[in-house]
């Protein structure tokens, strides 16, 4: 009688656990661009990344549902197995011991592969090997395998050489408002090409996009600021004080805090759909759980991994940490919605090899540590999540 409430305690536990090692491992993700290129500190960094997280994870609840279910256990192990306290015990279990595992090695790896290897060990000893195998192709393995690749050729495309999406030079009625380059101005239009992020090679100029209004916004000098647009855009002169740079170096921090609130959106229905099932609580306050333990794990742990991504993989500047953030933040975002159990390490990283490979930068034996962790973190995962399952059976027997 005594296990029939000692094993869902432990499973919150559990629980509190994944979610810790999940924001030491994930929480300097999203800010990997900003301290590698010197906008942010390493703790400012991780401190502006505690916040988005923990505000992505909150309103989780609302948003990515889609993924409770996915991560609940359901259709990759019969719904017996999947709402036995004991599987998901062992899974969750597995999956955090494999994330501090690689946490203290300074490696990024995937809450996804780990917690993905937990189920699978797990189910195997805990379902008797009746683990759906095209389940776990079709609904996890395909979305981890194309997310890197994917996020890799957007970051490369989302920084091309501003001439290549237009040749329009503004005109001098359209620049009246600030004198060619004797100050710094704001150009807002409709782009020659589809709305995307622009960068100048030869500067600092950076465009936001805005894909449902079809608008541009681009800080620089005119009569550059003015170019790749469609027509001649409003040009206006930034008041004094104010610099081109300073709204890159917004642009780029908000990029961090929208990639960071992504990763939270992201990971914490993953791990609240084990509380939702072990505790029989309701959503919302799982996902508070897995928020608070997330960000302190964030902020106690984060500091190894944000070396690695921040300044191992490639160097990089204001503009390449734009592309990679906004690459990666979609992505994530997209995936939350519909259900798709990408990883947002996967994602980041993908998206900063893409930049690295671009410019001939990219440091090939950092990548191998890290791609070489990706491969056996799953394995790992599933090893330790048999282990505990065989442990967890014996004890209640």
């Amino acid at each position: 009688m005594m296990l029939a409430w000692l094993f869902p305690v432990l499973g919150l536990l559990a629980v509190v656990f994944l979610s810790y090692a999940n924001g030491a491992n994930d929480n300097s993700k999203g800010v990997a661009t900003v301290i590698g290129s010197g906008a942010l500190t390493e703790r400012q960094g991780i401190l502006v990344a505690l916040w988005t997280t923990l505000a992505g994870a909150v309103l989780s609840a609302l948003w990515a549902g889609a993924l409770v279910k996915t991560f609940s256990g359901k259709g990759l192990v019969p719904d017996s197995v999947a709402g036995d306290p004991r599987f998901l015990l062992a899974a969750a279990s597995a999956a955090a011991a494999a994330i501090l595992l690689a946490t203290r090695l300074g490696l990024p790896v995937s809450t996804t592969h780990a917690l993905l290897g937990g189920l699978l060990g797990a189910g195997l000893v805990s379902a008797n090997g009746r683990v759906s195998f095209a389940v776990l192709g079709s609904g996890f393995v395909l979305p981890l395998l194309f997310s890197p690749v994917v996020a890799a050729l957007l970051a490369s495309l989302l920084f091309p050489v501003v001439g290549k999406l237009g040749t329009h030079s503004a005109s001098e009625g359209s620049l009246h408002n600030c004198a060619p380059g004797a100050q710094d101005c704001l150009c807002i239009g409709v782009p020659a090409a589809p709305a995307m992020m622009v960068v100048n090679e030869g500067g600092p100029a950076s465009a936001l996009p805005a894909p449902s209004l079809g608008l541009m916004a681009r800080p620089g000098t005119a009569p550059a600021c003015a170019e790749g647009f469609s027509g001649g855009p409003l040009v206006l002169a930034l008041p004094k004080g104010i610099s081109s740079a300073a709204i890159q170096r917004a642009l780029h921090l908000l990029s961090a805090g929208a990639l960071s609130f992504a990763r939270g959106l992201n990971d914490a229905p993953k791990i609240a759909a084990i509380a939702v099932v072990v505790a029989t609580l309701e959503l919302k306050t799982a996902a508070v759980l897995v928020a608070g333990a997330m960000a302190l794990g964030g902020w106690l742990g984060a500091g190894r991994v944000a070396r690695t991504m921040s300044r191992e993989i490639t160097s990089m500047d204001a503009r390449e940490g734009l592309a990679g953030n906004l690459t990666a933040s979609v992505l994530v975002l997209a995936a939350s919605r519909y259900g798709l159990p990408v990883s947002t390490t996967h994602v980041t990283c993908g998206a900063l090899f893409g930049l690295g490979a671009r410019k001939r930068e990219l440091r090939l034996t950092v990548v191998q540590r890290i791609l070489a962790a990706w491969v056996t973190t799953l394995p790992l995962a599933a090893l330790f999540g048999a282990a505990l399952a065989v442990l967890a059976q014996g004890w209640s027997k």
